[in-house]
């Protein structure tokens, strides 16, 4: 199996409304929980209460498309709300980050990284130190995972930020834009995607769903082809829809529906029924 190891703050976590988008069930993604690969379901990366949809579901499903038959392993370690300071190498998140990594990697490849953080340096005049830090935590993340090559794919803040809510603070995310893109050219294996057209949550910082998967689709481009990308993606059309009307297999359908009972969304009754339909046709 493949792994990714997604990092950064809330709008890698996620926050979009999980109720805005069709859930994504693929028995071919998973992600890494309490010590276990289990079968992905947002919100996968769990840093607080409020997590929601972010870009990783989107990737790793376009992943799958293009691989079929093999699988691919989440390993959520953003935390919402954190500084770059709070990224540095001997900093507990990133330490949490090595430690996650390197024990999805007893039973897994590790092949790419995911980094989506900035929000909470985008005023004061941080930006300036931004590049420094970030790639003394980029080197030092391939240093102690022995992946000098392994490609880091950043996202772009949201050109949203700056008008409203939450996001209304974050007055230099251009600034900070204009570092990450000087980081892509400077470093190697190192790629940038585009926010542009995305849109946030009514709290005017966070990206909402639809955007989310929007975003996982680019960042997986960058990843496939190792390039920036500087645009909209040609899949970003119509994919939502494309994906919801995969033919699940049994497996995925089983899953689902024992989400919706747990979840209150379906009867007992109807999943007896179910699972009686499923042996019938076994």
């Amino acid at each position: 199996m493949k792994s990714i190891l997604l990092i950064g703050q809330s709008n890698m976590a996620g926050r979009g409304f999980i109720e805005d988008v069709p859930p994504i069930y693929n028995e071919h993604i998973s992600m890494l929980r309490n010590g276990r690969w289990q079968m992905m379901a947002e919100p996968l990366n769990v840093d607080r209460h409020v997590a929601g949809v972010g870009p990783a579901a989107s990737f790793a499903q376009a992943w799958t498309e293009d691989h079929p038959g093999e699988s691919i392993g989440l390993i959520p370690c953003a935390e919402g709300g954190s500084s770059i300071d709070e990224w540095t190498p001997d900093g507990i998140l990133t330490r949490h980050a090595i430690s996650e990594a390197r024990f999805a990697m007893e039973t897994s490849e590790l092949v790419g990284i995911l980094w989506h953080q900035g929000e909470s340096d985008s005023y004061g005049g941080r930006y300036e130190t931004y590049k420094e830090k970030v790639c003394s935590l980029f080197n030092h993340l391939r240093g102690e995972l022995n992946a000098p090559e392994i490609p880091i794919i950043m996202g772009e803040l949201g050109e949203y930020l700056g008008e409203s809510g939450f996001g209304k603070s974050a007055v230099e995310y251009k600034q900070l834009n204009e570092v990450l893109a000087d980081v892509a050219r400077s470093e190697e294996h190192t790629y940038l995607v585009t926010s542009k057209g995305l849109t946030a949550n009514p709290d005017g910082i966070h990206m909402n769903a639809i955007s989310q998967r929007k975003f996982g689709l680019r960042y997986y481009e960058a990843f496939l082809n190792r390039t920036n990308v500087v645009d909209k993606v040609d899949q970003e059309d119509g994919w939502i829809e494309r994906t919801t009307n995969r033919e699940r297999t049994i497996n995925e359908e089983i899953f689902a529906q024992t989400s919706g009972l747990v979840l209150g969304e379906t009867s007992f009754e109807e999943f007896t029924a179910f699972i009686s339909t499923m042996k019938a046709g076994n």
